[in-house]
Formats: structure tokens, sequence, C-alpha cells
């Protein structure tokens, strides 16, 4: 009787160890197979049709379904960005040339002036204006596009500051010059890490704006260096923003009220693109403004801080 209760015990005892070494390899062989979905998924190289699902668990077979449902809403993504990228390309192509020629036209125009009345000469004026702000617009819409799709992406490097500040005044000198303004860049040593390309087309509209918003006075660029940041304030001497309207001037087509008097009205696109540019590499911008009503002219009133990771 002993024997046989020994016996049983055992079979029971072998059973159970069975059981066991039976379950640690079936959860061994559904770890390695969940672990081999998931890598395959991050590679992006998933595909239901590398499993039996006669030989998955029913974690298995949900997660198969699960990751082929991703695989195939990633590869969705990835075609509309493509046809998003070819739309970019085409308006940006296909625009380019008529804006073009109507700005060369406007000038052909502008230049046979002799021949115009003051009213045609007015007008070939306005055309020249409205093509180059059409042509501004396309061009920003396109980069704004290409920055918020993805389609571009910001490569940040550590840059000299003085040599883009320098392209920047030294594009715009002319403009200044002609509006009776001083145009001033304090000299500076610092470093940032930024994309230089695109951290220029920002701080150039910023200063750009400063110039055409400024009737007399000056426009100052001046760089100031921190532990984590290198800010850089553009300061003019123009009409100044109102404190309400300085949290709304980094919208898309938005426009102060002071600009919106002024004769030579801007997009409201310069200012959200400038802050896309900046805030996508780690920096943002501040604006501290008086309206000119409660400055002299010779107080420069408003100051924009681009603020950059050193």
């Amino acid at each position: 009787m002993t024997i046989i209760i020994l016996a049983i015990s055992l079979i029971f005892f072998a059973t159970a160890v069975i059981i066991v070494i039976y379950n640690h390899f079936k959860n061994r062989r559904l770890m390695n197979s969940l672990e081999k979905m998931l890598k395959e998924a991050m590679e992006g190289n998933f595909t239901g049709s590398h499993y039996d699902e006669s030989l998955l668990s029913k974690l298995e077979s949900e997660l198969a379904d699960f990751l082929s449902s991703s695989s195939l809403s990633a590869q969705n993504v990835k075609a509309e960005k493509d046809k998003l990228k070819e739309l970019i390309s085409d308006i940006s192509h296909q625009t380019k040339t008529p804006i073009a020629n109507l700005v060369l036209y406007a000038e052909l125009l502008q230049d046979s002036s002799e021949k115009l009345t003051e009213e045609q000469k007015s007008n070939v004026n306005a055309i020249q204006v409205q093509a180059e702000k059409l042509r501004f617009l396309i061009d920003s819409l396109v980069k704004l596009s290409r920055l918020e799709s993805g389609i571009i992406s910001l490569e940040k490097n550590q840059t000299e500051l003085r040599p883009l500040l320098e392209n920047i005044t030294e594009s715009l000198k002319e403009r200044a010059q002609a509006k009776g303004l001083e145009l001033k860049l304090n000299p500076t040593d610092a470093y940032a890490n930024i994309d230089s390309k695109w951290t220029q087309e920002a701080i150039f509209n910023i200063v750009d704006n400063a110039v055409k918003y400024t009737q007399s006075g000056s426009v100052e660029i001046r760089v100031s260096q921190f532990d984590m940041f290198v800010k850089i304030d553009v300061t003019d001497t123009g009409p100044g923003i109102p404190e309400e309207e300085q949290t709304k001037i980094f919208g898309r087509f938005y426009r102060a009220s002071t600009a919106k008097a002024d004769t030579q009205e801007g997009l409201g696109i310069g200012l959200h693109l400038a802050r896309e540019i900046i805030s996508g590499q780690g920096g943002y911008i501040k604006v501290k403004s008086e309206p000119a009503q409660k400055a002299s002219l010779d107080t420069p009133v408003t100051t924009f801080s681009i603020f950059l990771p050193k």
C-alpha cells in the first residue's frame, strides 16, 4: 500500500514538474514571439503574413492584429506626407514663374516711366508692390508648410552669430537708409546651437518688420550671453504694439492695429514663421513694447528678444 501511495506521489510530482517545464517553455516562446514582433514593428518590417495564427496564443494574435493595423497606419501617414510634399513642391514651382514675370513686367514699365502719366506710374508701382507681397507670401507659406509637416527638419550646429547677423543687416541696409533710419549691429562673439539657415530667416523677418514699420529713428541689434541661452534683442523706434495685442502678433496672418495704419502693409506671416523656427530649435521669442504716444521719438519703444539655446 505504501509503495502504491509512493508511486502515485511520484507520478503527481513528475506531472507537476512536466507542467511547470512546459509552461516555462511556452511562456518563453510567447515572450520571444512578442519580442520579435515588437522588434520588427520598430524596424518597420512587421507583416502579419510572418505569423501563423493557428500557432499563436490569444495575446499574440491580438498583438499581431494591432501591429498590422499600426504598420498600415504608418504606411498611410507616409503616403500622405509624400503627397503633401509633392503638392507643396508643385505650388512652389508652378507659381514662381508667373510671379517673377509680374515683377519683371512691372519693372519694365517703371523703366519707361517718362511715357506714363502720374496715375499710371502709381498703378505700376502698386502692381510691383503687390507682386512682391504675393511672392513673399507664397514663399513663406511653402516654408511654413514644410516645417509643420516635418518635410524639412532643423539641423542644429554650433554657429557663430556675428556673420549671420551681418548678412541680415547688409540685406536691409539700403532699405533702412532710404527711410533715413540708422540700422545698427553691436559687435558680438557669441555662438548658439542652431540651424543657421533657418535662424537667419527668422531673425531677418523680425528685423525686416522693424525697418518696415519704423518711420524715423533707429533699429538696433544687440546680443547678450547667459548660461543656457543667447539673447538677441531687436529694438526699434516704431509706432509700438499695444499691450493687448502683444500676445496675438505671432498668430498666423494677425497684424497689429499700428501696422495696419502703415502705408507699407505686411502680411502677418513673418512673425508666425519666425516663432515656428525659433521654438522648433528649443528657443523662444518675447516682445516688450510701448505705444508711440507714450514715448519720445528718440526712445526705443519696441524690443523683440530672441532666445537661442547655447
